[in-house]
């Protein structure tokens, strides 16, 4: 593999590795890997690295910027590199991020999950920039690996600087849904794009005993965590390891909601009234919190919309799937309950607090505490024990 040693020696790059190896998140049996691949020779020109303060996409090109471009490289933030599925011009963000390099320390927390050994057969699903293929490539041989992205422009750019970094993995246009039947079975699958369902062609692919590592979640928010599922006799099952978001995959992103199609003018004036004890605090708990994983665990076909608080007080609306079923609490600054809005066939909110008090009850336990399992009749969460599931 062939190495420009003035990219690969960056101080920032160093101090980046070491940041990595004290937080635990870069395990040493992937240092080496982490050392001879470069992030720097998969990433655009023209990039969007996330501003942690900001919150915000802000654009970097290295022709204009080289310092402040090659310090976003070596920075831990995710960085987007496509913006509304390549429809997208122009320097300034655009309207949803569809392709992205994910923070190293996202990256080498799902490889350190993997486990992948030298010589297993991986197949990673999203291909993105390329880097994660080419660290899987690296670890595992050119050949044991399989990468599929459903862009065609975006796997055309992933396969150019891979071959240029001298790493050779399969590089395959598809639906990462379907898996890759041609180069199966897998010992490892892994997917760096977000899933509501774990595909049963990827069970069907993997080898007995294989392990499938993938962030998972439901529609309910964009709270999800990383699944590591163990293969056997058909059926993939085990706990989730960490919370996370990523970009989902767009056979599953979330549906569209459109609220007027929920909330007719005059429907919260006919709707059905109550207050609820649970306080905002309580409630908005934040990202990477597991409340909301929770949540969406709990209630069925449900999305929950949190909005800005404006003069003391902040409305949370919910808003069902398969039917127009409609719920908002109001919580206000100073107020000892809640004023709360159902409408439709579902009493969302009825749901959501009855959820929300099981988590309590059960000690409010966080993304670890929860497993999947994934069989022929559906998938099943659980808390604990896979012996005592209940259905998704």
């Amino acid at each position: 593999m062939t190495r420009n040693i003035a990219q690969t020696d960056r101080p920032g790059r160093k101090e980046l590795g070491c940041v990595l190896l004290d937080k635990g998140v870069l395990s040493p049996e992937w240092a080496p890997t982490f050392a001879a691949v470069d992030r720097a020779a998969f990433l655009p020109d023209l990039m969007w690295p996330f501003d942690m303060d900001r919150r915000t996409s802000v654009a970097v090109n290295r022709a204009d910027d080289p310092d402040a471009w090659y310090a976003a490289v070596d920075s831990d933030v995710p960085v987007v590199t496509q913006w509304d599925d390549g429809a997208h011009t122009g320097a300034d963000p655009g309207r949803a991020p569809t392709s992205s390099s994910s923070a190293p320390s996202v990256v080498y927390s799902l490889l350190a999950d993997l486990a992948a050994e030298a010589g297993m057969r991986v197949l990673d699903v999203g291909t993105g920039t390329g880097e994660t293929a080419g660290a899987l490539a690296h670890r595992c041989g050119g050949r044991n690996v399989t990468t599929v992205e459903v862009d065609r422009a975006v796997s055309a750019r992933a396969r150019e600087r891979l071959y240029a970094a001298g790493l050779y993995p399969d590089v395959v246009v598809g639906d990462g849904f379907r898996g890759h039947v041609d180069n199966a079975p897998y010992d490892r699958v892994l997917a760096t794009v977000g899933l509501r369902e774990i595909p049963g062609a990827w069970v069907e692919q993997v080898r007995q005993g294989g392990v499938i590592v993938a962030p998972w979640g439901t529609h309910y928010s964009n709270a999800d965590a990383v699944a590591r599922l163990v293969v056997k006799d058909g059926i993939a099952s085990g706990a989730f390891t960490r919370p996370v978001e990523f970009m989902k995959l767009r056979s599953q992103r979330s549906p569209r909601i459109v609220v007027g199609e929920y909330v007719a003018p005059g429907a919260v004036d006919s709707a059905d009234t109550s207050t609820t004890t649970v306080t905002e605090a309580e409630f908005v708990t934040g990202r990477y919190t597991a409340l909301p994983f929770a949540l969406g665990l709990r209630v069925r076909d449900c999305v929950q919309a949190v909005a800005d608080r404006r003069d003391g007080a902040r409305p949370v609306w919910f808003y069902g799937l398969g039917d127009r079923s409609w719920a908002c609490v109001l919580f206000r600054d100073g107020r000892d309950e809640a004023r709360v809005w159902q409408s439709g066939p579902r009493r969302l909110w009825d749901e959501i607090e009855t959820a929300y008090r099981w988590w309590t009850d059960h000690g409010r336990p966080d993304h670890t505490r929860f497993g999947l399992t994934v069989s022929a009749e559906g998938h099943r969460a659980w808390l604990d024990d896979p012996a005592d599931p209940w259905a998704l």
